[in-house]
């Protein structure tokens, strides 16, 4: 039986049975099985179809499917997947190219997910200020997995297990400006932001707290580092969600839809942080491979279009308005909060029924903490899928337990 015969004639209860002896328990998985998909519809291993309004936690923009990058795929398949970084690819290289047109950044650094590029973010800061050994978060905040992003990620639970973690990370609340003055000092070397917070429960900074930073920064020589892994990349309307408020970071960290499906994450910064790192200081042997950077071209294009963006930003404007009215005649529904295609619906109860319930009735949609359904559909998600959702939203939260 040749492979991809193998990979489809296992039923899904025997993946499940095999999934339980052989994965490490990172995940606490839902038995769905999803198999195919177009557009922003996905269809699992009996033919059901669903909405997907997830996208893979944000990495699905162009959704399933997409002309675009199944053209790309095919004609780069049977080319290079992989050299080394100390040669030299087209791929790699147009892509940096279009993420500094397109982002106004004018150094990238290309590597593998949104943690490794976090990771790059602090080292690129502590070279940029030597001596510098504080950096401030924000409580709440993720920014990933591995120790030194972990460390500026501000939710305990996933902390504790794992302390000591690299020192000098200084917490303050979201939002909080007098909080982030008391904390930036002639140590810090950088102040860690998401514009939107993702796993933290979807808050949106204020234009007051962004600007605040940026002035707090550089009144203190610190660098600010904006965290666009979940919230940049078009979705937000703007191809960068800082764009929204008008401030002009020192980094980002850019990852999820980048390479159109594939891993691939990113590092963008300014001449002056650039300067300061030299051969040696950092690097990666996957990242930036050909494969996902022709992707990540080939989603670019497409999520660059003024139109596209456009069409993102006034369907999430309805969306939101809708989620808010929806709101005033549900009362289990405390606050919606987002912009662009990004949303958090907080509940009264926990949002894990929720979302099974929601699955059962052919919608795709996560979580934010315990009481958050987050949503992120494809940027190419119909307006049919949105105003479907509505209802059953409902639905769901009016049953009976």
């Amino acid at each position: 039986m040749s492979q991809p015969d193998v990979l489809h004639a296992v039923s899904p209860k025997e993946i499940e049975e095999k999934a339980a002896r052989v994965f490490v328990g990172t995940y606490k998985r839902t038995p769905f099985h999803p198999r195919s998909g177009s557009g922003a519809r996905l269809v699992d291993a009996d033919g059901k179809e669903y909405w997907d309004l997830l996208a893979g936690i944000a990495v699905n923009a162009l959704g399933y499917a997409h002309p675009d990058l199944v053209s790309t795929l095919q004609k780069e398949a049977g080319s290079l997947l992989h050299v080394s970084n100390l040669y030299y690819h087209p791929a790699p290289t147009l892509l940096a190219e279009k993420l500094v047109e397109l982002s106004g950044m004018p150094k990238v650094f290309l590597c593998n997910s949104g943690t490794e590029a976090n990771e790059a973010a602090i080292k690129f800061t502590r070279l940029a200020r030597p001596g510098r050994t504080r950096i401030v978060s924000l409580v709440e905040s993720f920014h990933g997995r591995t120790l030194g992003a972990l460390a500026l990620t501000g939710h305990e639970p996933y902390r504790t297990p794992f302390a000591p973690l690299p020192s000098g990370v200084v917490f303050v609340p979201p939002n909080d400006v007098d909080a982030l003055a008391a904390a930036v000092d002639e140590n810090t070397a950088a102040v860690f932001l998401e514009p939107i917070m993702g796993e933290g429960g979807v808050v949106p900074m204020t234009a007051e707290f962004l600007a605040a930073a940026r002035r707090i920064c550089d009144a203190k020589g610190a660098l600010l580092v904006l965290d666009e892994i979940q919230c940049g990349l078009g979705r937000t309307g703007t191809f960068m969600a800082c764009a929204n408020w008008g401030v002009t970071p020192d980094l980002v960290t850019l990852a999820k839809p980048l390479g159109g499906g594939l891993p691939l994450g990113a590092v963008l910064c300014t001449e002056a942080v650039a300067g300061a790192v030299k051969p040696g200081h950092h690097g990666t042997t996957f990242g930036g491979n050909p494969l996902a950077c022709a992707l990540g071209l080939a989603m670019l294009e497409v999520v660059s279009r003024p139109a596209f963006l456009t069409n993102v930003k006034e369907l999430g404007d309805w969306f939101g308005g809708a989620l808010r009215e929806l709101a005033t005649r549900v009362p289990a529904i405390k606050d919606v909060r987002g912009m662009g295609l990004m949303w958090g619906i907080e509940l009264d109860r926990e949002a894990g029924p929720v979302i099974r319930a929601l699955l059962a009735q052919g919608f795709v949609c996560g979580t934010s903490r315990t009481h958050v359904i987050r949503l992120l559909p494809p940027l190419v998600v119909p307006k049919a899928a949105l105003e479907a959702f509505l209802p059953a939203l409902q639905s769901v939260l009016e049953e009976k337990p």
